[in-house]
């Protein structure tokens, strides 16, 4: 029997590779594998619905699910994750000291509903007490005019969100004062990479900040999951244990390399170093797939979701994934097959 072919649009990540390079092969399907970053993965298929299987932001998926008809159906595969605390910049003119000094503010950002942004506001509100209603946000484009929206807005009168002027960008409203602060993930605003004295970090040893976020809540963001058009998911309802199986032994490939002493896998000289003291600290997996591992991860952005007027249903996160990839990662873990823990195997 042939197999059945697949589009996946999929950025690169080691976690990923083997299942990219072929070395990993999802059962029954030939995986055509399409190299994209995650804003034009994202956009096309947000937009224009163009692949079988995309990673897909986590917010933007959550914001489908109320769309008639639903779209896509995820697996609870997150190939991306990342603290964000590094991710916000304040002019240093603004007298912007701490988070709470936010209120009456102007705060800047490519995309409201971008998950990142998502996060940072919600990480604003749990644990440093800002009123997001007494912020007034803008969007627009970090380094080039750019006001777009991957997904709907229907946002209540009480978030004030407006773009930027016409032919302004983040960047250079920040470095100039029209804006008191940017929420920017993907890049640093090129004023603070030139070492502009108006532009610096709002946690400027955000790993100290990132760390006692994690011992205090225990989340590593998730940004990005897969997702699978929902109409090739209702003809071949078995693609999406097939799917997380290949995801999830794609991942374990990538840690038993990159954990093997003899090579460096990646240009850090300290590379299993970093990797022991990283798995010490979180104690298991960061990267962890499924469920279960993810649930309460996934239930604080569901709720920053609806609090902040993006989706106006808090979804059920036992309700959001594919139920064959669920089940199929719960049985794999109760027969003797626990998805693995990588490189803390080899931590003594």
């Amino acid at each position: 029997m042939s197999k059945l072919r697949l589009n996946l649009a999929l950025r690169w990540y080691d976690r990923t590779a083997a299942l990219i390079d072929g070395s990993v092969q999802a059962e029954g399907i030939d995986l055509n594998y399409i190299p994209l970053q995650p804003p034009e993965t994202f956009w096309r298929m947000l937009h224009h619905s163009e692949f079988d299987v995309a990673e897909m932001s986590l917010s933007g998926y959550l914001i489908t699910l109320e769309r008639n008809p639903q779209p896509y159906i995820a697996i609870p595969v997150f190939p991306s994750k990342s603290f964000r605390h590094s991710s916000i910049y304040i002019n240093s003119r603004s007298g912007i000291r701490e988070p709470r000094e936010l209120h009456g503010k102007r705060v800047g950002g490519p995309e409201f509903s971008q998950t990142a942004a998502v996060w940072v506001r919600g990480i604003f509100q749990d644990e440093y007490g800002v009123d997001l209603t007494k912020v007034h946000w803008f969007r627009g484009g970090l380094e080039a005019p750019d006001p777009v929206e991957r997904v709907e807005l229907n946002l209540p009168p009480t978030i004030r969100l407006e773009e930027i002027p016409q032919g302004k960008t983040l960047n250079g409203m920040l470095e100039g004062g029209e804006l008191d602060a940017v929420i920017s993930p993907q890049l640093p605003p090129s004023a603070f990479v030139r070492g502009s004295p108006n532009v610096a970090r709002l946690f400027p040893d955000y790993r100290e900040a990132e760390m006692a976020y994690y011992k205090k809540t225990g989340h590593f963001p998730i940004m990005h999951t897969i997702a699978i058009k929902r109409s090739v998911y209702e003809a071949n309802p078995w693609i999406a244990a097939s799917l997380m199986k290949a995801f999830e032994a794609a991942k374990a490939r990538c840690y038993d390399q990159i954990a093997h002493t003899g090579v460096l896998q990646a240009s850090l000289p300290w590379l299993h170093w970093h990797l022991e003291e990283e798995f010490r600290f979180f104690g298991k997996d960061p990267f962890a797939y499924g469920l279960e591992a993810n649930r309460s991860n996934l239930a604080t952005l569901a709720r920053y979701s609806i609090e902040q007027g993006l989706t106006h249903k808090r979804a059920n996160v036992d309700e959001i994934f594919a139920p064959e990839a669920v089940e199929m990662f719960i049985a794999a873990s109760r027969y003797g097959e626990p998805p693995p823990v990588g490189p803390l195997r080899y931590i003594k």
